[in-house]
Formats: C-alpha cells, structure tokens, sequence
C-alpha cells in the first residue's frame, strides 16, 4: 500500500524559484518530482547555482523531461563536465504520467516548474505545475488584487 504523500513539499534548501510562473499561470496542482542529474550538476545546486525562469517540461516517449533549466558548469570541474541547458528526465510514478499526459493533450495545459529544491533526505527534487496560462486581463486582475491586500495591510496598520 502506498504511503500517503504530504499536502506541501518538505523543502529543506531552495536553490532556484520561478516566481513569474504563479502571475502567468492558474496553477491548478502540483507534483514532487525527483530528477536525474550528473554528478557535476548535483554539486553546481548545492553551491546555489541554476535557473528555472524559462523553462518548462514536456512528456515524450512516456517520459517527463525538464526543457531548458539552466545548471551552470560546475568550477571545479574536469572533462566530466555537464552541458548546461541539457534536457533532464524528471521521475515521476507512472499513474501520474499519464495523468499529465492527458492534462496536456485534451485540456490545453502546460507543465512548468516552480522550483528546484533539496528535500530533508538531500534529493534534488522539482515542483512541477500543472498550469493554464492566464489572460491579460487576468494578469491585470491578480495586480489589482496584490495592489489592494498591499494597501489594506497599511490601512490596518496604521489604525493600530
């Protein structure tokens, strides 16, 4: 029997976060993702180093792939050395590949990641988002909303 997966992500150590992804997307749910790296790139996060900001994953053959995630070479290292902006295969069970499959064949949607992070075991995991892009008008929508919670906060603040 499987165990029960936690409602939030233990995030031990955060190494890179794609704040613009939660103002151009509904985010509709979320998925821990594990992902398979080279050595070099294991030690390049744990100096802090990457970017997700313009990536996103896509299913292909029956597997999950992170698509231009950017992880620096790591410095001190040799001819073993990792590409930067390779394509890396996030593991995720079956069931749920399917499931995002057909997410983003029939309903439109599209898979972004929110942020790469070392969970309390010391795994590098992703926290993917299965997502469906926002309007203009929806954008301008969350500003009002962000402006007016900013504003109430002052107002309660000030009134003691």
């Amino acid at each position: 029997m499987a165990r029960p997966k936690p409602s939030t992500f233990d995030k031990a150590k955060t190494v890179a976060e794609n704040r613009r992804a939660r103002f151009d997307y509904h985010i509709e749910e979320t998925f821990e993702a594990g992902i398979a790296l080279t050595g070099t790139e294991v030690k390049s996060l744990r100096f802090g180093e990457g970017s997700i900001a313009e990536s996103y994953a896509e299913v292909r053959g029956g597997e999950v792939w992170l698509v231009n995630a950017n992880i620096p070479e790591f410095s001190h290292g040799n001819r073993f050395n990792h590409e930067p902006k390779r394509p890396r295969k996030l593991l995720l069970h079956e069931r749920e590949i399917a499931r995002l499959h057909g997410a983003v064949e029939r309903k439109g949607m599209t898979l972004v990641p929110l942020s790469v992070y070392f969970n309390a075991r010391g795994r590098a995991k992703v926290e993917l988002a299965l997502a469906k892009g926002k309007q203009a008008h929806d954008k301008r929508q969350t500003m009002k909303e962000r402006d007016w919670k900013r504003d109430k906060a002052r107002i309660m603040r000030d009134r003691g």
